[in-house]
């Protein structure tokens, strides 16, 4: 699949490449996104380079994974936002922001916009947020896009070697008064 370009009121969203290794090495440097994220930690210029020359395009080319960097018109990064499928239907978002532009809502414009393309344009129905238990900034994120929260999976994320709780939410094409591509049947309390 060729890669998409969405635009919001204050973003580019357009896929990474060779071009942006260095914007990506310096983001990353960052302890918090180091911490949080399951990157690498030491972040070293190879491992910029392998995600913006092969884990980002291979992702696309396989219909499997679909990252964006979020651009102010500038060209400045402001961070990056991706979603992988990980069953039929079923896809996962993550994402992080840059230290200088945190707390402007960029991330949250573009989660949004990437759900409503997820849930339009590639037949998610069910787009799942993880975060590890103390992520709150990342919570804050998914709940002002509306992401519903479902709870706490015990030792569900690897973070380095680490086993760690996480919280759980989803997205739903209904969610965003969007039209879904199965039927849904929620079940009756």
């Amino acid at each position: 699949m060729e890669p998409a370009t969405l635009t919001t009121d204050r973003l580019v969203l357009r896929t990474v490449g060779p071009q942006d290794t260095d914007a990506v090495y310096a983001a990353a440097q960052d302890p918090d996104i180091q911490r949080w994220t399951t990157i690498p930690s030491p972040y070293l210029r190879e491992h910029a380079r392998g995600f913006t020359e092969r884990m980002v395009p291979d992702g696309w080319a396989n219909d499997s994974m679909y990252t964006f960097g979020l651009f102010l018109p500038s060209g400045e990064l402001v961070g990056m936002l991706g979603v992988t499928r990980v069953s039929p239907g079923v896809g996962e978002i993550g994402f992080w922001g840059t230290r200088e532009h945190r707390g402007r809502g960029y991330v949250t414009e573009a989660v949004a916009a990437v759900a409503r393309w997820a849930f339009s344009e590639r037949a998610i129905d069910r787009l799942e947020w993880r975060a590890e238990v103390g992520n709150t900034a990342s919570r804050a994120v998914a709940e002002r896009a509306g992401f519903a929260m479902e709870g706490t999976l015990r030792s569900a994320v690897d973070n380095k070697g680490v086993r760690r709780d996480c919280w759980i939410a989803s997205l739903l094409p209904s969610d965003l008064a969007l039209p879904a591509a199965s039927p849904y049947l929620p079940a009756r309390p």
